[in-house]
């Protein structure tokens, strides 16, 4: 997958600086795939100081990934970290972040992962090696005949599919899995499709965060890891906020993206939060915890005289 970033100003300077000082472990933004006999390109070093900011990751060291081209694919076509495209320049993920991302979204055979930004394919590919249907989604038309290629020479061209698209006017709407390494102002513009999306469905990034909505798990790799080491989870939550009944007893949801307050009978609700299709929250020293299952929730209490409870919204 690949990063995206304005392009104005990448293509003004910071991009002959990048490109001179090399490229990353080979490896397509959001997540990394194996690389077949595609060589892998130098690391990247960092930008000069007088690179403009809006092309410097937050929290990371060079530019932002994400590459397009309109020339034609060749059989050697060998992309270039760093390379410009329509508005952004490409980098690729680590290999080794890429599968710690798969680790983290516990993919499995069942799952459908869509991959936003494919690049050289090398996510979608690392997935279907594990046995899941996957897909990606990639501007660079160049990219995408690549990525195809690589699939075939891996073997896994049935399960890893690559289709050349804009991300923002592309249906990823039936994925189990979402992958992206996207700046942080395109994962905002992306997160109200997101959170769109089947409660319970796993969403990974590289490096990026989304906003004001909170990642439900960081990762880190370890010393080994130079660049790009930080991934980023969320599950997209179920919308449980309104007015709902437990028994005789109003409950009051108010909803924060996962995180869930209110009151239950008049009593405020702690540690409230949505995990998928499972709410939690304590109130009055007794923990609940249930499924949402359209306008109704069942669930268990620790306590009290409604251990089997069930709450319907008004």
């Amino acid at each position: 997958m690949s990063r995206r970033v304005p392009r104005s100003t990448v293509l003004a300077g910071a991009v002959a600086a990048v490109m001179s000082a090399g490229a990353l472990t080979l490896a397509a933004p959001a997540l990394a795939q194996t690389a077949p006999p595609v060589t892998a390109p130098p690391a990247i070093a960092p930008p000069p100081a007088a690179a403009p900011p809006d092309i410097i990751a937050p929290g990371a060291e060079t530019i932002a990934p994400g590459a397009q081209t309109t020339a034609p694919a060749e059989e050697g076509y060998d992309p270039k970290s760093g390379q410009p495209g329509k508005d952004v320049v490409w980098v690729p993920t680590p290999d080794t972040l890429v599968q710690r991302m798969l680790d983290m979204a516990a993919v499995g055979p069942q799952d459908y992962l869509i991959d936003l930004g494919a690049g050289d394919g090398r996510t979608v590919i690392a997935a279907a090696q594990r046995g899941l249907r996957a897909h990606g989604i990639e501007y660079n038309p160049d990219m995408v005949t690549l990525a195809k290629r690589r699939a075939e020479a891996a073997g896994v061209a049935d399960r890893a599919t690559f289709e050349q698209a804009d991300i923002f006017e592309t249906d990823f709407s039936k994925a189990q899995v979402l992958t992206l390494f996207l700046l942080p102002e395109l994962n905002e513009r992306l997160r109200p499709q997101i959170l769109e999306l089947e409660p319970g469905t796993r969403v990974v990034s590289n490096s990026f965060a989304m906003g004001d909505w909170e990642a439900d798990r960081v990762d880190r790799l370890g010393d080994e890891c130079r660049q790009w080491c930080t991934a980023l989870m969320w599950i997209v939550p179920a919308k449980v906020e309104g007015d709902w009944r437990l028994g005789e007893q109003p409950l009051r949801l108010t909803q924060t993206y996962q995180k869930v307050t209110g009151d239950l009978g008049g009593t405020p609700i702690e540690n409230g939060r949505v995990v998928g299709k499972e709410l939690r929250f304590t109130a009055g020293g007794i923990e609940y915890v249930g499924a949402v299952v359209g306008n109704s929730l069942s669930g268990t209490a620790s306590d009290g005289p409604m251990k089997n409870w069930t709450a319907v919204r008004s």
